[in-house]
């Protein structure tokens, strides 16, 4: 387990986290300050807790936000599979009738070479 120290709001936090995640701990108190910066120059100075609790409500929002995408994206490829299966199941069942129907005809074609094959060679001889 590492620790920093991230400032927000411009106090320092000592703070743990996972080995390797130090870095994206930093990204986060970052980006929660900054928020902050942002609320501070909108609203003014309306208070520390405030500001903060702001600022986490914005970022829960997002979240919201986020997963509420999230959800609907994977509804849309749940979809997109589904559509894609039946395609693939229309494109299978079209190659077989195609396939039949092709054999189909080479057997008529076959049949229609024999019964040519006995006419002719049973016929009368031109000459």
């Amino acid at each position: 387990m590492s620790h920093i120290n991230v400032t927000i709001n411009g106090r320092q936090y000592r703070m743990a986290c996972e080995e390797g995640q130090e870095l994206r701990l930093l990204k986060l108190a970052e980006s929660l300050e900054t928020r902050i910066t942002n609320l501070r120059g909108k609203f003014g100075e309306i208070g520390d807790a405030r500001l903060t609790v702001m600022a986490a409500l914005t970022v829960c929002d997002e979240l919201i936000d986020a997963n509420q995408r999230v959800q609907m994206l994977e509804q849309e490829l749940d979809s997109l599979r589904n559509v894609r299966s039946q395609s693939v199941d229309r494109a299978r069942a079209t190659q077989v009738a195609v396939a039949k129907a092709l054999n189909a005809a080479a057997e008529r074609i076959e049949r229609t070479t024999q019964v040519l094959n006995r006419t002719i060679g049973g016929g009368v001889a031109i000459g």
